[in-house]
């Protein structure tokens, strides 16, 4: 047997299907199928010489979305952010807010944003944001990276874009993360081959999900992108994304606030002065910041020290602005 979709109901005997392959066939209904439970849209199975409906593929969900579930908040809290005050207050605004205290936008006579989208440099802390305000709210986090929505096969990958917001609207209230959005979002133009089509399709359905639920209902939509601007502009409106939140390189306070979150938990000699390493004309990230830290916590470990020296976060340091500017595979810190 093979797998496929229901796209039309003729009559009791009839049916059109599409297969995984593209093509859609008109197609027998065997008498032994279940006729009341099924409708358009259902997964089916097919016969696989004629196509013929021979069984219904009864599934909750995708397993592709239940991957993306996450049944715990996740354990990163506003604590973990070294800066950003600007943007935690603009988040706790557009998610937060509407998700624990509806009423007061109600009072106001507002409606709450949509969603929002986060933008900036890597490793500026977008996703760590993005988790935090899942954590404050105790929502349901659904993560899913837009390289995992472009699929295969034709209209796989709309289909699992229904699914995805199906899944978040059954289990709200809920958060809908899409980090990487560029991969779908970028501007349409000419496509000209079928993969091309398939993610402008993909985005097509992303934009009718943005404008099929209400700005009322518990599932809120945060997006991440390095790359605003190559976004389409259809995408990132006002009425879909209502917010965007620009995540800057941090400034030397926030550097500061930075390494003292990651060192605050490791064992320090009495030479360490943190204010040495925060100057510097290369541009560090929050997540450059904590590859120093861990990078110099590792260096300790090879000498068998339990101590880490300044020594040791002046090397780190230079490791990594070296695989920084140099872009070589090493430069890999988790």
């Amino acid at each position: 047997m093979g797998v496929g979709n229901l796209e039309e109901i003729i009559d009791d005997d009839h049916a059109i299907v599409s297969t995984a392959m593209g093509p859609e066939y008109y197609v027998n209904i065997m008498s032994f199928v279940d006729k009341d439970e099924l409708e358009p849209g259902c997964s089916v199975f097919l016969h696989n010489k004629d196509y013929s409906v021979v069984g219904i593929l009864a599934e909750d969900s995708d397993p592709m979305v239940n991957v993306m579930k996450l049944e715990k908040a996740p354990q990163e809290t506003y604590a973990d952010i070294g800066g950003l005050e600007q943007q935690i207050q603009e988040i706790k605004e557009s998610v937060e807010l509407p998700l624990t205290h509806p009423e007061l936008y109600e009072e106001m006579g507002i409606k709450p944003p949509k969603g929002v989208i986060l933008y900036g440099p890597p490793g500026t802390g977008k996703t760590l944001l993005a988790k935090a305000v899942a954590n404050q709210t105790s929502a349901t986090f659904l993560r899913v990276v837009g390289s995992e929505l472009i699929q295969k096969y034709l209209g796989e990958g709309p289909k699992l874009v229904r699914e995805l917001f199906r899944v978040a609207q059954e289990n709200s209230p809920s958060i809908v993360f899409i980090d990487e959005i560029d991969a779908i979002g970028t501007k349409r133009y000419d496509a000209n081959s079928g993969g091309e089509r398939e993610i402008q399709r993909t985005m097509l359905e992303l934009l009718n999900q943005l404008d099929g639920f209400d700005a009322q209902a518990d599932v809120k939509v945060i997006m991440a992108t390095n790359r605003i601007e190559t976004l389409d502009p259809a995408l990132i409106r006002p009425g879909r994304i209502d917010r965007k939140i620009e995540f800057p390189l941090p400034d030397i306070k926030t550097k500061r606030r930075i390494f003292g979150i990651h060192t605050s938990r490791m064992s320090l000699s009495d030479d360490v002065d943190i204010e040495d390493l925060i100057p510097t004309k290369n541009d560090l990230s929050g997540a450059d910041v904590k590859a120093i830290c861990t990078e110099a916590g590792l260096l300790a470990l090879r000498e068998r020290r339990m101590r880490v020296s300044m020594e040791d976060f002046r090397q780190a340091k230079e490791k990594v602005l070296y695989q920084k500017t140099e872009g070589t595979p090493e430069g890999l810190y988790l």
